[in-house]
């Protein structure tokens, strides 16, 4: 039975409180409490994940723009995207943006985790955090030093087939890229299916996986529907957390440490509105300065990718099948008969990486997604014409931006700037991208498929131009990393056993302590920081 915790006196004590039941929240949480030493206590903003749109693998398409279970930040307009905002959803619910996310689990190219190592932080290369990754994982495809067999997390090989994608695959091999049936496995180059995050039929997030299966300890409570104001730290040590709920604020203390799982978005903003950041920043919002770290809310980065829809020739596409009541019916007996088909799929099919003359190393500086439909954007009516999406974005870029608190007003929604396509580099990839999707397109396996491409349009033809399409109309991956950067310099917010510098008993384990993106979509990393963090931790106490 879950146990809720209701306000109590300011001097209820917890071994561990933790700051968000998203992603990584939940899977510390799990470990954490497997020691009956430990009491642990996990704050969520949010409510339970008991909405029917959560659990169904396809039920992203509802669920990123439910505002019940999805808080929507929006970024500054800025040069990059063409004078636009581009929204941010983050999920507000336990199990945080893992039961709202397109479910694509893929760790990303070894070279990143190596990068995180050489820049100082010592047992994060790749084949020292493999083990973590395996660790958590139940992947449901063949047994190899990749995979675990044994995690809680169930990780899907692709269930549903079909001729669009198959064809864009054959089109890409005539292209030249090589088949890649595991991009968890030897390498992330070349096309083919991703793995998701899914069970036997329903979605496996955070919550699902760790959490909820952890409810019968007597040390966890998880308490929903709170606001924390701020981390209370005196003498620079860190002894709980001031949160707010039903309009009463409360002082909840930790006796070993406060672990933020926030996100890149607030956990930045929690650490600055309890004075660890910018100086100055938290000078010009009144918050008295703990911790002068200008590195609190800098380094973000994300993916931005752009889109290209062809409008195909026949009504195959997931457009025109999602209106035919027969198709839908199809669908749904797929699904609920063998856990297959067009409801179990993730926000991108297939795809795979490639390389462009603009890549500083030999791995793919571009990944692509792929799907039988085309949609403005998530959340929003599929087109009405029979549609046909491949995506592109650059796997690493240069660009870098800020998070920082626009108030001390911890309701408030802070400044998001992430300074899209900044970087020279970062433009020409994105404009070769969308050139390698459009020789892609062209090739015999997949030309004779489709009549016009709609977006970004035949009339976009040069650099310039695809350039400016790419600023009008592409868009967030939802993969913002960074903000409390991993590392031993002066710039870095959190050392390589995720403590925060300069403050005593205060970590951060989620996204935000990447020091580099990772190339591909970040929720499986996640996972493994909190998973490594998790021994850290335990072995530390």
């Amino acid at each position: 039975m879950f146990r809720h915790f209701e306000m109590k006196p300011a001097n209820t004590s917890f071994t561990h409180v933790i700051v968000g039941a998203g992603s990584a929240g939940c899977l510390l949480a799990n470990r954490l409490s497997a020691h009956p030493n430990n009491h642990v206590l996990v704050l969520e903003a949010g409510n339970w994940d008991r909405d029917f749109w959560l659990k169904l693998p396809v039920g992203y398409f509802r669920s990123i723009n439910n505002s019940s279970v999805s808080r929507h930040f929006a970024t500054t307009p800025s040069e990059g995207t063409a004078g636009r905002s581009i929204d941010w959803p983050r999920g507000k619910v336990v199990g945080g943006s893992s039961s709202i996310n397109g479910l694509i689990f893929i760790r990303g190219q070894k070279d990143t985790f190596d990068e995180w190592a050489a820049l100082g932080n010592y047992g994060w290369s790749f084949n020292e955090v493999l083990p973590y990754f395996r660790r958590l994982e139940s992947f449901a495809g063949p047994a190899s030093q990749y995979h675990g067999g044994h995690g809680e997390l169930q990780v899907s090989q692709l269930r549903n087939n079909h001729p669009y994608c198959e064809a864009w695959l054959q089109s890409a091999s005539e292209f030249g890229l090589p088949r890649n049936d595991d991009f968890n496995g030897v390498t992330t180059n070349g096309v083919g299916a991703y793995h998701l995050s899914i069970g036997r039929r329903w979605r496996s997030s955070s919550a699902k996986a760790f959490l909820k299966p952890a409810m019968n300890r007597p040390n966890l409570t998880v308490m929903t529907n709170v606001l924390v104001e701020k981390v209370i730290i005196h003498d620079k040590r860190a002894e709980g957390v001031r949160l707010r709920r039903d309009g009463g604020s409360i002082d909840v203390m930790a006796s070993r440490e406060v672990i933020l799982c926030a996100g890149a978005i607030q956990s930045p903003q929690i650490l600055q509105l309890s004075g660890v950041g910018p100086g100055k920043l938290l000078n010009d919002n009144n918050i008295p300065v703990i911790i002068d770290r200008p590195g609190v809310g800098g380094n973000l980065q994300d993916h931005y990718q752009m889109r290209t829809i062809v409008r195909m020739k026949t009504t195959k596409s997931l457009n025109n099948q999602v209106r035919n009541p027969i198709s839908l019916a199809r669908m749904g007996l797929d699904w609920l008969i063998r856990g297959r088909g067009a409801l179990t799929v993730g926000a991108g099919q297939v795809g795979g990486g490639a390389r462009t003359e603009h890549a500083p190393t030999t791995a793919p500086d571009i990944q692509f997604n792929v799907m039988p439909l085309s949609v403005d954007k998530p959340g929003d009516p599929l087109h009405r014409y029979s549609g046909f999406t491949a995506a592109v974005w650059q796997c690493h870029p240069d660009s870098r931006g800020r998070v920082d608190i626009a108030s001390n007003d911890p309701a408030a929604d802070p400044r998001i700037d992430p300074n899209y396509l900044c970087a020279e580099r970062d433009q020409k990839t994105i404009v070769a991208g969308i050139k390698v999707l459009r020789n892609i397109y062209q090739q015999p396996g997949f030309r004779h498929l489709w009549d016009v491409e709609m977006v970004p349009g035949p009339e976009v033809k040069s650099d310039d131009e695809i350039l400016d399409a790419a600023r009008q109309g592409g868009g967030t991956v939802y993969h913002c990393t960074g903000t409390c950067r991993m590392g031993v310099d002066e710039g870095a917010v959190v050392a390589p056993d995720l403590k925060v510098h300069g403050v005593d008993r205060l970590r951060v384990v989620d996204a935000s302590v990447m020091p580099v993106i990772t190339s591909a979509n970040t929720n499986a990393a996640t996972y493994m920081i909190a998973e490594k963090a998790a021994e850290i931790i335990l072995s530390q106490s």
